[in-house]
Formats: structure tokens, C-alpha cells, sequence
């Protein structure tokens, strides 16, 4: 099969496009899975139809949950299908919210060249997905990153190996010297980051940056908001403990992994949040020097040290799945709006868009 070429969907294309739809009667759609059941809530309380899009995905399980089961599902046998169809789409006058598993499947050069309005400014998926680049753009804001180790033999401290494009944990492994990193590499791998193992606890700040509001936490001309935080239960390294020292295990071909398995909402000390804020004030000021800003949800995925100093190890510029512990709401985004979530927070901000007839701001 040869495989197709794509050419990067231009912003005035995508405005465009903007202009022959029915502000009125627009249509939330994206992919059935990840954090859809709260996108799905989120629209539908904003009081926009919702269009489930699946490829390979078994959708029965919406039928348990029918405040989150889109309007109408559409099927295609392939994403490089999904990108023929966008005309289809256009003419439902659909708004695409991209989520983690959205753009993995589909990937980067698919989805930035998607003919159809997306929410969110897709120039931040190139800086997302390469790590070095990432690291600049990180760095440069002034956050805190663990070190990196350019050559796997300098290794002389424990490190977390990390493939480039590993989601959801998988893809991760740690080695505290050159032979257990042997031990450990996948070959099949082009490319792979080695960085310090910091030990403190691990915290995944979710925030949202409108553009378009003027109040609250100002962050150039739009607000920054804090919406929740969440924690991660890992297989197999939250159990493989209980079976004794780690180094025997690995003699048995038992390796500590750090798959994404579930979720668990968490509170920081208050004495922290100053920080957090700021963090994500410079990582928004820094990117709309660099690409035109980051637009809605991301989320700073840290580690707190025991002198309560952050490292961030990583950007994710979307909703994540840590944000599904909070469809009713969450500690923090309620003192700002009761049972919110960031589905339906995006939502609003499409609304609100709406209204402000300032779509164009919001969407790429």
C-alpha cells in the first residue's frame, strides 16, 4: 500500500470553513475513548448535538452511561478514512476535541492536517511530540526539568528510560546502570530519552487557558484556570514490591513497568498552588512566542521532591485521562464553577466563542 501524503491544513482554511458554518447548530465530535465520556456530558450540558467517531472501538459501553452516549456514532474503516470524510463532517458542522488516544492513533501528520475545525491550536503537536524539542520549549519557560543522560554508559544513578511517543506509561522503563539498561532496551525502538529517576511524589496538574476570558487569574490577554490534579496507579510497579527485592525478580524476567492503569484525584498543600500557577502562566507566555499559544487544557505532569521543589518531566497540550475523576467537578474548579468538568469547560469555551462570535480564536 503506498502510503499517503498529507499537506499541513492552513489556519485561514480552517477560518474559512468557519464562515459557512451554523454557529447555532454546531456539533462536538471525537474519538470513543479516553476522557469522550466527559466531553460527550460536557457538550451535551452546553447544548450542543455530539457525534461519536469510532474506528476499531466497541461502543456498547456508552448504553451505561446515557448522559454520556453521543447523539449519533459514525464509523469509519480507517483514520486514513476519517480524513477522506472530512467534507461529511464539515457539512455536520462538526468542532473535533482532540484527546490523547485521538492523536495517538491517528497520528501527528493526520491530525494537524485534518480539513476540519479542530479546538485548540494544533502548532503545539510538533513541539508536544518531540522531546528535545519539548525540552526547549519547557526549559525556556524556566521549569525545572530532570537532567538527562545523553549516553546510556554514563549512567551511574538510577534513570527512567522513556520511548519517544510512549503514552500512558507504556514505553517506560528504569535502570540504575548500563547492564540493567541493556537489559531493559527494546531495539525495535529509533529513539529514546534517558533522563535522572527523581524520587518525590508524582502529581498531574490539569489547567485550562482561555484567550477569550478577562477575569481571574490574567495570563496575557486571557485567564489561566487550575481545574484539577490527579495521581496515576501504575502496573506492574505499584504491586511488583510485594514479591521482594526487584533486582531477584529481574533474574526471573520480572521487570518493573509503568502502565497507566487507573486514576485518583488529589489535593496539593495550599502552599504549593503560587507555584503551580506560575508554572503555568510561563509555560503559556513562552508558547505564544514560539507558536501562536496553547489553547485550552494541558496538563504538567511533575514531581514534587521532598524540599518541595517541581520537576516536570513532560507536556501533554490536551485533556488528559486524569481529568475523568472530576465529570461532577473538582476541589479546585469548584470555587470557580460548582461540577464542572474539563469536558464540559471546553465546551463552554466554545459557547462562549460563539457568542463573542470568536470561534476563530479558539479553533485551528
Amino acid at each position: 500500500m503506498v502510503s499517503k501524503s498529507y499537506v499541513m491544513v492552513p489556519k485561514r482554511r480552517i477560518n474559512e470553513i468557519l464562515e459557512n458554518y451554523d454557529p447555532e447548530d454546531l456539533t462536538i465530535a471525537t474519538l470513543c475513548s479516553h476522557s469522550s465520556l466527559q466531553i460527550f456530558n460536557g457538550a451535551k450540558k452546553e447544548g450542543f448535538k455530539t457525534l461519536g467517531i469510532h474506528v476499531d472501538q466497541n461502543v456498547r459501553f456508552y448504553d451505561a452511561f446515557p448522559l454520556a452516549k453521543p447523539d449519533e456514532f459514525i464509523h469509519f474503516n480507517s483514520y486514513d478514512d476519517f480524513i477522506d470524510c472530512a467534507e461529511d463532517l464539515r457539512e455536520r458542522n462538526v468542532i473535533i476535541i482532540p484527546h490523547g488516544s485521538f492523536v495517538e492513533y491517528m497520528g501527528t501528520d493526520r491530525f494537524e492536517k485534518m480539513n476540519v475545525p479542530t479546538f485548540g491550536n494544533r502548532a503545539v503537536l510538533r513541539w508536544e511530540e518531540d522531546r528535545d524539542t519539548q525540552r526547549d520549549w519547557l526549559e525556556s519557560a524556566g521549569i525545572q526539568m530532570p537532567r538527562r543522560i545523553p549516553d546510556a554508559k554514563d549512567i551511574t544513578e538510577p534513570v527512567l528510560v522513556k520511548y519517544n511517543g510512549a503514552k500512558g506509561g507504556r514505553g517506560f522503563f528504569i535502570a540504575k546502570d548500563y547492564m540493567e539498561f541493556k537489559m531493559g532496551i527494546d531495539l525495535s525502538q529509533e529513539s529514546y530519552t534517558i533522563q535522572e529517576y527523581i524520587l518525590g511524589t508524582r502529581y498531574y496538574l490539569h489547567y485550562f487557558y482561555s484567550p477569550l476570558r478577562t477575569q481571574g487569574y490574567r495570563v496575557g490577554e486571557g485567564s489561566l484556570e487550575l481545574m484539577s490534579m490527579d495521581r496515576r496507579d501504575e502496573s506492574n510497579i505499584d504491586e511488583l514490591y510485594k514479591l521482594g527485592a526487584t533486582e531477584e525478580l529481574k533474574k526471573h524476567g520480572m521487570f518493573p513497568s509503568l502502565v497507566v492503569t487507573g486514576n485518583i484525584p488529589v489535593v496539593l498543600r495550599e502552599s504549593l498552588l503560587n507555584k503551580v500557577l506560575e508554572m503555568g502562566e510561563n509555560v503559556i507566555l513562552k508558547s505564544y512566542e514560539l507558536f501562536g499559544g496553547l489553547i485550552g487544557p494541558f496538563c504538567l505532569e511533575s514531581i514534587v521532591t521532598d524540599k518541595l521543589d517541581f520537576k516536570v518531566f513532560e507536556i501533554s497540550c490536551r485533556i488528559v485521562a486524569g481529568t475523568n475523576p472530576f465529570i461532577s467537578g473538582s476541589p479546585y474548579y469548584d470555587l470557580v464553577e460548582p461540577g464542572m468538568s474539563t469536558g464540559q469547560r471546553i465546551a463552554r469555551e466554545i459557547k462562549d466563542a460563539v457568542k463573542m462570535n470568536k470561534l476563530d480564536r479558539v479553533l485551528s
